[in-house]
């Protein structure tokens, strides 16, 4: 089991506080809706940890496409995906 399995399964505050710290969100929502999925395809018994809504806004969204702002949030967030973050619904806007 690696390190990263063995933290648990993410929540949001983790992530919250990650995308906090690495693109220094101006605004910044994240929702745990993995109840909302129980029964689906990557859903834990747990029924938290495995399915987000991230709604952010950074200074570094300026003049970058949708999906590079996507990617920016998924290389902030590869630690969790590793420990169950299984669907990652992203809303961005400018700062």
């Amino acid at each position: 089991m690696s390190s990263a399995q063995a933290q648990g399964l993410p929540r949001a505050e983790e992530l919250r506080a990650r995308l906090r710290q690495q693109l220094h969100a101006t605004w910044l929502e994240v929702i745990d809706e993995s109840a909302a999925h129980a029964g689906h395809a990557g859903a834990g018994a747990e029924g938290y940890g495995t399915h987000f809504r991230v709604r952010i806004a950074c200074p570094g969204f300026a003049g970058l496409s949708r999906v590079a702002r996507h990617r920016l949030v998924y290389d902030a967030l590869q630690e969790f995906l590793v420990r169950g973050l299984h669907a990652l619904a992203i809303e961005t806007k400018d700062s």
